[in-house]
C-alpha cells in the first residue's frame, strides 16, 4: 500500500510538471483557475504578427501608392515633423514579401517635412516617389540607373567646404521633375512655386534645402543596386505622416 500511494504521487507531480491536469488537459498558459485552467495571458495572445507583405511602419494611404511592379522601395522614415534626422532602409521584393537590405542614418530638409512642398520652404515632401535617374561628378560607379557625369553641372553652389562633395553622387527623386532626363534639368511640369531638384546625395552631416543626404557608401551601393527594370521607388517622410 505505501508503494501504490507513492508511486499516484510521483506520477501526480510528474502529470504536474508538464502542464497537464488531471482530466489530460494541456494547460494553455498562465496557473490552474479554482474551476479549470485560466485563460490564456494577454501578454502571450495579443503578441502583434508582422505581415511581410507589408512595409514596417507605412500605412495603408501610402503603401497603396507604390506602383504594383515595384520591386524595391527606399523607405526614409524621419524622426519628427520638424526634424532634420531619419532613417533611409532599402527594402527589396522576394515573391509577395519585403526583405530589409541596407540601413543607414540620413538627413532630410533642415526644417523637417511637409505633404505641401514649396521652393524656399527647406522642408522634404512626403509622398512615394520614382528613382529614375542618377549622375555626380564623379565617373559612373557601376549605376544600375542612367548616369550623367558632368563636373560643372553639379557642381555645389555653397562656399563651404563641408559641402565641396555632396553632388559627387545623386540619385533624382522623381518630384516635380520629368523621368527619363539627367538629375539637373530644370524642367518642373507643376511650374518652380512647387520647387524640384529634390535629390539622394551625400551627407554633409546637416539638414538639406529638400533632398535627402546619405553616407557615400550608401550612395555607391544605392547606385549599383537600384535597378530600372524592378521600378524603384522611395517612400518618405515623418514617421506619423508614413503610418497614417
Amino acid at each position: 500500500m505505501t508503494v501504490a500511494v507513492t508511486a499516484l504521487g510521483t506520477l501526480l507531480a510528474s502529470l504536474s510538471a508538464c502542464g497537464t491536469d488531471m482530466s489530460g488537459s494541456a494547460r494553455a498558459g498562465g496557473a490552474l483557475g479554482p474551476r479549470g485552467p485560466a485563460v490564456r495571458s494577454p501578454a502571450v495572445s495579443a503578441l502583434p504578427e508582422i505581415d511581410p507583405a507589408r512595409l514596417p511602419g507605412i500605412g495603408d494611404r501610402l503603401h497603396r501608392q507604390i506602383p504594383a511592379d515595384s520591386g524595391q522601395v527606399l523607405a526614409v522614415y524621419g524622426e519628427d515633423r520638424d526634424s532634420a534626422d531619419s532613417t533611409a532602409v532599402l527594402y527589396t521584393k522576394e515573391g509577395p514579401e519585403w526583405r530589409p537590405v541596407a540601413r543607414w542614418a540620413a538627413h532630410n530638409g533642415r526644417n523637417g517635412w511637409t505633404e505641401d512642398h514649396h521652393s524656399g520652404d527647406n522642408r522634404s515632401p512626403i509622398g512615394v516617389f520614382g528613382l529614375s535617374d542618377a549622375g555626380g561628378v564623379l565617373d559612373d560607379p557601376g549605376s544600375m540607373l542612367p548616369y550623367d557625369q558632368n563636373r560643372y553641372a553639379y557642381a555645389p553652389t555653397v562656399d563651404d567646404a563641408a559641402y565641396d562633395h555632396v553632388f559627387d553622387y545623386v540619385i533624382a527623386i522623381d518630384y516635380n521633375r520629368l523621368p527619363g532626363t539627367p538629375p539637373h534639368d530644370p524642367t518642373r511640369p507643376e511650374g518652380d512655386d512647387k520647387g524640384g531638384g529634390i535629390w539622394l546625395h551625400l551627407d554633409h552631416g546637416d539638414g538639406t534645402s529638400a533632398c535627402v543626404s546619405l553616407p557615400e557608401e550608401a550612395m555607391e551601393f544605392l547606385l549599383r543596386t537600384l535597378d530600372p527594370t524592378r521600378h524603384p521607388v522611395t517612400v518618405m517622410g515623418d514617421r506619423a505622416e508614413l503610418s497614417a
